[in-house]
């Protein structure tokens, strides 16, 4: 998805007039699925549960949500993780919201960054998880690259970036103009990864969501070694 640059400001500017007037809430951050929070999440913890197996494991002191929305997935997972929990949202309404609402929290939430994906850069070699959940799409493929080779370069030794999406059950990249975003294939996220400077290391669909949905895959990804 190649976009001139006076169509990129419009796209990115598309989609924070789309979010600023969704509720914040969590049905409104699931754009009316709230229902499959609970399966969402219990999924997501599965998934971190079998990195931890893996050796080497990340660390367990700072993880950073991306797109966190209202704080939903800092709340019902990342905390149970991890000593301290930054956040990152483009939208001033949502990290409003999460501020307020994880007050009870305490001191296992850090800063809450009001910036978009496509300019934020994480502090450098400093995360063990980097979450990405349901915001790629609205990233265009340079943006998206650049953003994944600056998370490769957030994560502490050890560390890892893990994303969630959905993907196109085919090779077609579907637009949706109503929230200025697109629907990739698997196929060509991962090559987008590569560019990245992004291996897979662990790759899970997830289950039991609605048929009507699209296909959701969970990756963790390390920074390839370079030789």
């Amino acid at each position: 998805m190649e976009l001139k640059e006076e169509t990129e400001n419009d796209y990115y500017k598309n989609a924070r007039k789309y979010w600023s007037n969704i509720s914040p809430t969590v049905d409104g951050m699931l754009g009316g699925f709230a229902s499959v929070s609970f399966i969402d999440l219990r999924g997501s913890e599965q998934f971190m549960r079998h990195l931890y197996r893996l050796k080497p494991a990340p660390g367990r002191q700072r993880a950073l949500d991306c797109g966190a929305g209202i704080g939903r997935i800092t709340r019902g997972l990342l905390v149970s993780f991890f000593e301290q929990v930054d956040l990152v949202e483009q939208d001033e309404h949502f990290c409003q919201t999460a501020r307020t609402s994880l007050e009870d929290c305490g001191p296992k939430i850090g800063t809450v960054y009001n910036e978009g994906l496509q300019n934020f850069v994480p502090k450098a070699r400093y995360y063990d998880v980097i979450w990405v959940q349901w915001v790629l799409g609205h990233l265009t493929d340079e943006d998206l690259v650049q953003f994944f080779s600056r998370c490769a370069n957030g994560l502490a030794r050890g560390g890892m970036l893990v994303i969630k999406e959905n993907f196109t059950s085919n090779d077609e990249v579907i637009a949706d103009e109503t929230d200025s975003s697109v629907t990739r294939p698997l196929a060509a996220m991962k090559a987008l990864l590569k560019r990245g400077n992004l291996r897979v290391v662990k790759e899970q669909r997830q289950t039991s969501f609605p048929k009507e949905l699209y296909p959701v895959y969970m990756m963790a990804l390390k920074p390839l070694i370079k030789s």
